[in-house]
């Protein structure tokens, strides 16, 4: 456990590197900043240059891997950084300069217990990326598959480990002056973040992702995941499929492949909405970047390294809340942001139903291809504040990929409709979900479940009941607190030093 000094310092640091970029211009100027953390920004800026227009990505870059993974979390997170900041860290990229090809050899033969020689015919040198976590090689397995190799850099793990710590450390510190930091729950932020992290830590846990999303996927014609070979992948080793194709950010050799555009943006859009709304488990990292198109022009997804998850229940919230939005029936809106606990219950129905038409009654009447789903999301979620609506990470992540999806489909195809592509497969899991067919399936499920309770009830029951002729039970026991003898001293100590430990964070945060 590093010392709160080291803490102290690392914060000056990185922010002394973001000042430089302007990247904190934003806390200094917010009103709900509090007053410790504007003075600290004002010591981290002092004597530099600050730039009119903040470079955020830029200046999580220089900071190192760490922190461009922790930018990439943030660019889910608008109602934390702000929408400009987020749309800025929404390009962060981590191409870095690759380690050393005899490390990589090392590591490879380290993490799969084998001679590369046993492993591999051969292995370029070359990565064909080289990313904050891990670097890609391509190779040709002992029985003659192409594949990629994916290694985790060496010391990646304490790297992340340090800059973890102290993450947690200014997040705990900061939640701590309540109020607006308290409901934005920056530990939560953080919390996520490690989960991400941990994920991408262990390649093992990447490559089940890949295998889930793929068995998922089964039914979506045109989009598929590369095959995992677990007899090469290990924790910090992940072999592949190679898939040969064209990145969907390059669409000049997409249209000169003879690729029909429409027809991908079409396919993505589809392939997303079957993730999110019918399986819910989402690759959440959906950029330009990770996609590839076949020459047979199917999409292939890579690098599951961020995964998203939502449960049925919030799923057909969520269903719900856009189909109200769509057609004006707010207060059906705001009874499921009740019944959600998504707004706290001493505010006030109607005002919130109110909110909710200022957001929604703009797109009222809009051809549905000028309604853009990251807009409409945008504007529900930026109401929370006046509502005291705790974030919910797992729909902010949902938020940031259909702001992605739709930007990448939106760059294939400039024309098109998101609502005329997804609609029929929206409607038929709404009416799948919603109808009167679900209701009654729910009801037989949940009778089902309550029958095979009363067994275990009865037998409770028996048991708690008295028996016939037995004696009554004795009555219960007072609780008493014991003082050991001899001891009052250590108690004493104790709280000496809890009080001075409160008294130097008390000098330190002000």
């Amino acid at each position: 456990m590093a010392a709160t000094s080291t803490h102290l310092f690392r914060l000056l640091k990185w922010g002394r590197t973001l000042a430089r970029h302007g990247a904190l211009r934003g806390i200094e100027r917010d009103p709900l900043t509090p007053p410790v953390v504007r003075r600290l920004v004002k010591i981290a800026r002092f004597g530099a240059r600050i730039p009119t227009t903040p470079a955020y990505a830029t200046a999580f870059q220089a900071l190192g891997p760490a922190a461009i993974k922790f930018g990439q979390a943030l660019a889910t997170r608008p109602d934390l950084v702000g929408p400009e900041a987020a749309a800025d860290l929404l390009d962060l990229q981590d191409n870095l300069p690759p380690a050393p090809f005899e490390e990589i050899e090392k590591s490879i033969e380290l993490a799969l217990g084998k001679p590369i020689g046993e492993l591999f015919r051969s292995i370029d040198p070359e990565p064909v990326g080289a990313a904050s976590i891990a670097q890609v090689h391509r190779a040709v397995t002992s029985d003659g598959r192409d594949v990629a190799v994916k290694v985790l850099r060496p010391g990646v793990e304490e790297e992340f480990a340090k800059a973890l710590e102290t993450y947690e450390w200014a997040a705990a510190q900061a939640e701590a002056f309540g109020g607006e930091l308290q409901r934005l729950r920056p530990r939560l932020v953080i919390a996520t973040f490690r989960q991400w992290t941990m994920r991408e830590l262990d390649l093992r846990r990447e490559a089940a992702s890949a295998s889930e999303l793929a068995q998922a996927m089964e039914a979506e014609p045109g989009y598929c995941i590369p095959s995992i070979d677990w007899q090469r992948t290990a924790r910090r080793v992940m072999t592949l499929e190679w898939i040969d194709g064209i990145k969907v950010s390059r669409r000049d050799d997409l249209i000169a492949a003879g690729h029909d555009l429409k027809a991908i943006a079409g396919r993505l859009v589809r392939a997303f909405l079957r993730q999110a709304i019918s399986e819910g488990f989402f690759h959440a990292d959906m950029h330009q970047g990770n996609l590839l198109v076949r020459p047979n022009g199917e999409i292939v997804a890579i690098d599951f390294g961020i995964m998203g998850r939502i449960d049925r229940r919030a799923r057909m919230w969520l269903a719900e809340i856009l189909y109200g939005l769509i057609t004006g029936n707010y207060e059906r809106v705001a009874e499921i942001h009740f019944e959600a606990g998504y707004v706290p219950p001493h505010h006030n129905l109607a005002e919130f139903t109110t909110a909710l038409r200022a957001v929604g009654e703009p797109i009222r009447g809009l051809p549905v291809k000028d309604i853009s789903i990251g807009n409409m999301l945008d504007g529900l979620f930026a109401i929370t504040r006046d509502f005291d609506m705790p974030t919910q990470p797992h729909l902010l992540l949902l938020q940031k990929t259909m702001v992605m999806v739709e930007g990448v489909a939106q760059t294939l195809d400039p024309d098109i409709n998101m609502w005329e592509t997804a609609g029929p497969f929206v409607q038929e899991w709404i009416r799948t979900e919603l109808g009167p067919e679900a209701w009654a399936a729910d009801r037989i499920v949940q009778f089902g479940r309550t029958l095979a309770l009363v067994p275990d009830l009865i037998r409770r029951l028996d048991y708690q009941l008295p028996k016939p002729g037995a004696a009554p039970p004795p009555p219960p026991l007072v609780d008493v607190k014991l003082v050991g003898q001899g001891t009052n001293w250590r108690y004493a100590a104790i709280a000496v030093i809890a009080a001075a430990i409160g008294s130097g964070a008390t000098l330190l945060l002000h």
